[in-house]
């Protein structure tokens, strides 16, 4: 069963699965960094009203999987999370800031997968069973 979240308004289960990797492939997220990064990522997404279901950090590259409210966008979500983050990093690890020193930390890239209860197979059956088709999108008659 769905875990529902809700705002003033409205009703939500919006979850993201992002992966996003280090520049250059760095092996760099190790110890110390790690650590300090999983903080920053908690705090991140604290202040921004997502919840972290899941998470890993990888040596290259991150993993999480993520609740969040609907007045967020995917992508606004990785600007925050990785601009933060690397900023962050950058100025409490000297190592990292001499290895990037163009201060792009992240890869420019990311995936973002959804993750549901309900499948799209699922609600094509609720949508077409609601009365009779007409066209994709139909009006009920009354």
């Amino acid at each position: 069963m769905a875990e529902y979240r809700s705002s003033s308004h409205t009703v939500y289960d919006i979850k993201y699965h992002f992966v996003w990797i280090t520049k250059y492939r760095y092996k760099i997220l190790r110890k110390n960094v790690a650590f300090r990064l999983r903080e920053l990522l908690q705090q991140g997404c604290d202040a921004r009203n997502i919840k972290i279901l899941k998470g890993s950090i990888g040596v290259d590259h991150v993993h999480m999987l993520l609740s969040c409210p609907t007045n967020l966008a995917p992508s606004q979500i990785m600007q925050y999370l990785k601009g933060r983050s690397s900023k962050l990093l950058q100025d409490e690890f000297p190592e990292l800031r001499k290895r990037y020193w163009g201060q792009h930390m992240w890869g420019r890239g990311y995936f973002c997968g959804t993750v549901g209860e309900v499948d799209e197979e699922t609600i094509r059956n609720y949508i077409e069973n609601q009365g009779k088709e007409e066209d994709n999108f139909k009006i009920e008659e009354q």
